[in-house]
């Protein structure tokens, strides 16, 4: 069920071209949403891949679709530990980072912005998102853009195309295990 999920939402993190993925599943109950959650894991177990909740409510929860080693590398770029502690984050495996990530979700009344370094957004676009409050962005796609505009342009061009050709391979019948890339 959440195939169609993953290929709408989450087909870069699957082509291994970008760290992850967040969309927002509809879901009857927790039990079944564990469920989900549990059997896409298994299908993509020892691909890179992992899915895990960061928000839930009562009817829908925020699933976020990541690869572990490029979280590791996007945790340990400059700036990026700097940033995150503002927000009270103090350790930094992907683990310890998701877990205060989850906390920021549940005790936040904003929208926890440093989530765009959880999504491998660059992050002179984060810091100029949340410095801006959304506004004065140089253009928008996948994100809003603050920095380098003609190199997130050509990325935001490569993650349509990945879309697009996962799309069609999952039309024709290719599974959500074949279209993923083993890091």
């Amino acid at each position: 069920m959440l195939d169609h999920y993953l290929i709408e939402h989450c087909s870069p993190t699957l082509a291994c071209l970008k760290t992850a993925n967040l969309f927002s599943f509809a879901c009857s109950s927790r039990d079944e949403l564990r469920h989900h959650i549990r059997d896409c894991n298994q299908c993509l177990f020892g691909t890179g891949v992992s899915l895990t909740v960061l928000a839930e409510r009562e009817r829908s929860a925020l699933v976020y679709v990541f690869r572990r080693d490029k979280l590791v590398e996007d945790l340990k770029k400059p700036g990026v530990k700097e940033l995150l502690a503002r927000y009270g984050y103090e350790r930094f495996s992907p683990g310890a980072a998701l877990s205060m990530l989850r906390q920021r979700f549940r005790n936040c009344r904003e929208f926890p912005h440093e989530i765009g370094l959880f999504l491998g957004y660059p992050l002179g676009d984060v810091r100029g998102f949340i410095e801006n409050g959304g506004k004065n962005c140089k253009c928008s796609g996948c994100w809003k853009v603050y920095g380098n505009e003609q190199e997130v342009l050509r990325l935001f061009e490569k993650y349509r195309k990945c879309r697009e050709a996962y799309r069609k391979s999952f039309r024709l019948g290719k599974n959500i295990r074949q279209l993923t890339v083993s890091a």
